[in-house]
């Protein structure tokens, strides 16, 4: 059986209980309000029949209350313009937090696949390197004058003077003008017992005044308004010159070495107008160009040579292909760190004109707020501090020096041989003479001016994609099995001579 929901009829007593206290505390509520003075708000009487002016004073109540109104409707559009505000906000940063967490993504994507063009890249340079040093009659290793021993790269040379046939070997002692003269002096003393080397100054975009006009009577077919004079490069084509008289046929020319030497740059120099792409990033040539000087000599413009990650901090600072914008803080710091550890510390204070620092954060805080690189809030920014300094020291910016080394011990792979067989066919009594005029015509920066730089020394190269060859025995072996191989056809590049929105190196 159904079970029935319990009646809510109550009983009478009950409910005349209920309705009696009801009007108890009704009479109760009546009583306090009474206490308390609390009236009934009176109704507005109206302006009487009988009072003067009866219409304006209808009007003007009427018009306070348009007013009254039109106050109340203009505080509730801009209410609802504050809400629409708060709403349009809102709405912008969820969509502001969705493009990052997008841009996050893409960012780790974009990584992930620079990782893997780096290493092609990587391969690439050093494919177009191999085949500009077997191309090539001459090799000119370009050094950077404020650093020489640290520019040499040992597995280049030993490519080169290990090859076997008639290739020779010339060091180009580039940015001159950046050293003491006297500086400049020993390392063309030392450098010359390897192999022959030129002092060389290249053109550039910017009037330089350090350096003194020489009396020439040849035209130079670079804008001088526009440029700087480039000393050096009669005396490397005379070089070059001889060579194809004793060779009796024509030459071509490769220019190799390490990114931000001036690869480009000497080339532009010898022909006379800006045929190579250059700019003051690292790793601009990418591949292998062909300039025609005349018609028995060819330059060869080639990668930069990749340097080994078994170097120290200061070689992969100064000498690596390093993208600034896309590679680590730390690395940038790290670098920063290795390059002051390495340099005199009071030649830095005077250089930066900062006061004296304990480490290297402390530095780059300092030169930050002296410079004005300042985030929000005024935090320096140290980081774009650090990746200004490396543009500083491996551009044409920063007065630098270091010592070649006491005593002269050639590397393990040359030989007495070896040395005397670079050296021929060169008139090495021209080339000392012309090396001085060139010293003399330059006028250089005084040595409390350059900061003392102490070099790591050689720099590791990798040349034939990633594989470091170390001993000449490999040299060996890898010419044998070339030897076996069919001789493939090299494609050549021909540069754009005409180009006109090329960056020169600063």
């Amino acid at each position: 059986a159904e079970l029935k929901k319990a009646s809510k009829r109550l009983t009478c007593h009950k409910r005349y209980k209920i309705q009696k206290k009801i009007r108890e505390h009704h009479r109760k509520v009546r009583k306090e309000a009474k206490k308390r003075g609390h009236k009934k708000p009176k109704k507005d009487p109206g302006v009487p029949s009988v009072a003067p002016f009866k219409e304006e004073l209808l009007r003007e109540a009427e018009q306070r209350k348009l007013k009254l109104e039109e106050l109340k409707q203009k505080q509730k559009l801009k209410r609802q313009k504050e809400h629409e505000k708060k709403r349009k906000l809102e709405a912008k940063k969820n969509a502001d937090k969705e493009k990052t967490e997008v841009k996050e993504s893409s960012a780790k994507s974009k990584r992930k696949t620079k990782k893997l063009l780096d290493k092609n890249s990587k391969k690439s340079f050093c494919r177009e390197l191999m085949k500009v040093i077997e191309a090539s009659d001459v090799v000119l290793e370009v050094l950077d004058a404020r650093d020489p021993m640290g520019c040499r790269c040992p597995q280049l040379e030993q490519a080169v003077t290990c090859s076997g046939g008639d290739k020779r070997l010339l060091l180009v002692l580039n940015k001159i003008d950046l050293v003491p003269k006297e500086n400049l002096e020993k390392w063309l003393n030392y450098l010359r017992k390897d192999f022959p080397t030129i002092a060389f100054k290249s053109a550039t975009l910017t009037k330089d005044r350090t350096m003194q006009q020489l009396t020439t009577k040849r035209r130079a077919r670079i804008d001088l308004s526009r440029t700087t004079e480039c000393f050096g490069s009669k005396c490397l084509l005379r070089l070059l010159q001889d060579h194809v008289r004793t060779q009796n046929k024509a030459i071509q020319v490769g220019v190799v070495g390490f990114p931000n030497v001036g690869k480009s740059s000497i080339i532009n120099s010898l022909k006379g107008v800006r045929a190579c792409n250059v700019g003051l990033t690292r790793g601009v040539t990418k591949s292998m160009q062909i300039v025609h000087i005349d018609k028995q000599t060819k330059i060869m413009d080639s990668p930069s040579i990749i340097a080994d990650p078994s170097n120290d901090t200061l070689a992969l600072a100064l000498r690596t292909v390093i993208d600034t914008e896309e590679s680590g803080s730390v690395d940038v710091l790290e670098g920063v760190d290795a390059i002051l550890n390495h340099c005199n510390k009071q030649q830095v204070i005077l250089r930066y004109s900062i006061p004296d620092f304990r480490n290297t954060e402390e530095f780059l805080t300092l030169l930050a707020q002296k410079r004005g690189m300042l985030k929000k809030g005024g935090v320096p920014d140290t980081e774009n501090t650090a990746k200004m300094i490396l543009f500083d020291w491996t551009g044409a910016k920063i007065s630098y020096h270091s010592q070649p080394p006491g005593s002269h011990t050639p590397p393990p792979y040359l030989t007495e041989d070896k040395i005397a067989k670079m050296q021929e066919c060169f008139n090495l009594k021209n080339l000392e003479d012309e090396n001085n005029k060139t010293v003399q015509a330059l006028k250089c920066p005084s040595p409390s001016n350059s900061i003392i730089f102490q070099s790591s020394g050689m720099t590791n190269g990798t040349i034939e994609e990633n594989k470091v060859i170390e001993s000449a025995s490999e040299w060996e072996n890898l010419e044998t099995s070339k030897e076996e191989e069919e001789d493939e056809e090299e494609d050549f590049t021909e540069s754009d001579e005409s180009e006109d929105n090329v960056e020169e190196e600063d």
